[in-house]
């Protein structure tokens, strides 16, 4: 039975590929560039579909004879929504029988669009007809890597929220992990799960983490003048994060997973161990 695996050579979706192929699923990528397929096959895919979400040709064209699919949203699409439902439309076309949603924690979050433009994707595949499983996961683990080169040169964490704000997090490779049960297996079917590793993390405790894993003092700092460098969605979650925290409950993905999920420190310790491989602060190992 094959699976599509969206955004195969992703730093998301790209995490799917692996943990599928080792249950020994038949994947084929969709990517969007042909320079991403050697990727995706290294990482699993037997198969790889080239094209963009927005061309329906292709789309369908990697449909055809797929089982079930498995989508993460590219972040912060404008016409995510849209986007999401035409994909879902196109698999009813061609009688997918089983889609798995990476979607976002608390996508009732009407402050933040891209919280908001996951319900109706959900929707959409509530009315479908196909089997389905959303996930809901926490805000990743692995957005610390686009802050780790700072981290390294200047020992400082700047995010543009409070430092008090905390969040529920998650390893992405868990929450791949997940989907990659509910594509090939049944004990997830028709489930909404939440989630999240353990630990409620503000700043001041993640930047304490991380001295602790470098051996060096790391200090923290609210970055405001991102504030004007990126566009208005963002900036508006950014906002939304400076006065709410974002938290979750651990307890559904210990029960997907059936042992720990991974936990930050394990995380940081493989920054700190590649700091000098670009590849690994995009796609650590699994």
């Amino acid at each position: 039975m094959m699976i599509l695996a969206i955004g195969a050579a992703g730093r998301f979706g790209g995490c799917v590929v692996p943990a599928l192929a080792k249950r020994g699923a038949r994947i084929r990528g969709f990517v969007h560039k042909p320079g991403d397929a050697d990727h995706a096959r290294s990482r699993g895919a037997a198969e790889v579909a080239i094209g963009d979400l927005h061309d329906q040709e292709k789309l369908d064209a990697a449909l055809n004879g797929v089982h079930s699919v498995f989508y993460i949203a590219p972040a912060f699409m404008p016409d995510e929504a849209d986007l999401g439902m035409r994909l879902v439309d196109a698999a009813v076309r061609a009688h997918v029988r089983r889609f798995v949603f990476s979607a976002v924690i608390h996508p009732v979050l009407s402050a933040l669009s891209n919280h908001t433009a996951k319900a109706p994707v959900e929707d959409a595949i509530l009315n479908s007809g196909m089997e389905y499983t959303f996930l809901h996961p926490a805000r990743f683990y692995q957005n610390y890597a686009a802050f780790w080169p700072t981290v390294m040169k200047e020992r400082l964490l700047a995010e543009p929220w409070s430092a008090d704000t905390r969040f529920s997090l998650v390893d992405y490779r868990d929450v791949a992990e997940s989907a990659a049960i509910a594509l090939t297996d049944d004990r997830l079917l028709y489930g909404t799960f939440e989630l999240c590793a353990p630990g409620y993390w503000d700043r001041k405790r993640v930047v304490a983490l991380m001295s602790e894993v470098l051996g060096r003092e790391i200090k923290e700092r609210r970055d405001v003048d991102v504030l004007s460098e990126v566009p208005q969605a963002e900036r508006r979650m950014f906002e939304h994060y400076d006065q709410h925290d974002l938290l979750g409950n651990p307890l559904t993905l210990r029960g997907i997973l059936d042992n720990e999920p991974r936990t930050l420190r394990a995380y940081l310790e493989e920054l700190a161990d590649h700091s000098d491989d670009r590849h690994i602060l995009a796609e650590p190992k699994n």
